[in-house]
């Protein structure tokens, strides 16, 4: 990129609106965050007050925010060169990187030091690593470095039910930890089938994604491996007693669900239907993973009421 378009991404944005900055927090993936971290928290053994648990997760939702934010700031230049994130507010133009890092540093440091003084700093010092790793570790260095990029950097999605579980206990355990690993083993299938179908917008950017280094073929493969690892270990929150057997269920058929999707995506491999097919194994593992949460909360909650 030249330096006079740099210069003018950085000089264009006038005007911003409300919902050029709620855009900047990335709302899909802060609501995944929150509603992870909701289920990490009432994995807790004992229940959390009502109003620090609101807090909690509303510092947990700025933390998210923060990272999205902080994430746009460096990847405006990439993000102008594809299709998928051209719209966004600094290469649309609409806002400055400027603009962005101070909103996402003023964020992140609210949201660390609300839940350090609602919950406790172990909670917060998580959620200060959380943002860290996301946008250090994966968006500066890992994004752009290594075709691995997506599983290490998968961590940093994976720590919002320990930042909860953290929250509410002030301590770590084997539960949140193995909802950590759910989501960190869920990452790779989930977003290389959707970079079978953007290889060309992450060709064009220079972003060393699975398909675009290994190859296509070579990227399916790794789906099916990590969607057959994925498979158990999402059982395993039932197996070792942490949630019931509806979720016990819910697993099973959806690692099944999962596996069965995987191996459609790693035998339709050209044309149109190959596309299909990958996209429709990007959407339902995100219905996979919605599921299993959904059940763990809805499971958790009817535990705490019926014992109250």
């Amino acid at each position: 990129m030249s330096l006079v378009s740099d210069r003018s991404l950085e000089l264009s944005a006038s005007g911003a609106s409300p919902s050029d900055y709620v855009a900047l927090l990335k709302p899909r993936i802060m609501s995944l965050s929150v509603f992870t971290a909701f289920a990490g928290m009432l994995t807790a053994p004992h229940p959390i007050n009502p109003v620090i648990g609101a807090i909690s997760l509303l510092a947990i939702a700025v933390g998210a925010g923060a990272s999205g934010a902080l994430n746009m700031w460096y990847d405006s230049d990439i993000d102008r060169l594809m299709a998928r994130t051209a719209g966004r507010p600094i290469p649309a133009g609409r806002l400055t990187r400027g603009e962005a890092l101070a909103f996402g540093l003023v964020l992140a440091a609210f949201a660390v030091l609300t839940l350090g003084l609602a919950a406790n700093w172990l909670a917060a010092g998580l959620l200060a690593f959380t943002i860290f790793y996301y946008v250090v570790i994966y968006t500066m260095w890992l994004k752009r470095a290594t075709p691995h990029n997506i599983v290490i950097g998968g961590a940093a999605g994976a720590l919002p039910p320990m930042v909860g579980y953290a929250a509410a206990a002030g301590s770590l355990s084997m539960s949140s930890l193995l909802l950590f690993t759910l989501i960190f083993v869920w990452t790779p299938p989930h977003f290389w089938s959707l970079a079978l179908v953007k290889t060309g917008d992450y060709a064009r950017a220079g972003v060393p994604m699975a398909p675009n280094v290994w190859g296509e073929d070579a990227t399916r493969r790794q789906i099916l491996l990590y969607s057959l690892l994925l498979a158990p270990i999402g059982i395993l929150p039932w197996f070792f007693g942490f949630t019931g057997p509806t979720y016990g269920i819910a697993a099973t058929l959806g690692g099944v669900g999962m596996v069965v999707g995987a191996v459609a995506v790693f035998r339709r491999r050209e044309g149109t239907l190959a596309r299909k097919t990958a996209m429709r194994n990007f959407g339902f593992s995100i219905l996979y993973l919605f599921t299993l949460f959904a059940v763990l909360v809805v499971e958790r909650l009817a535990t705490f009421w019926m014992g109250a």
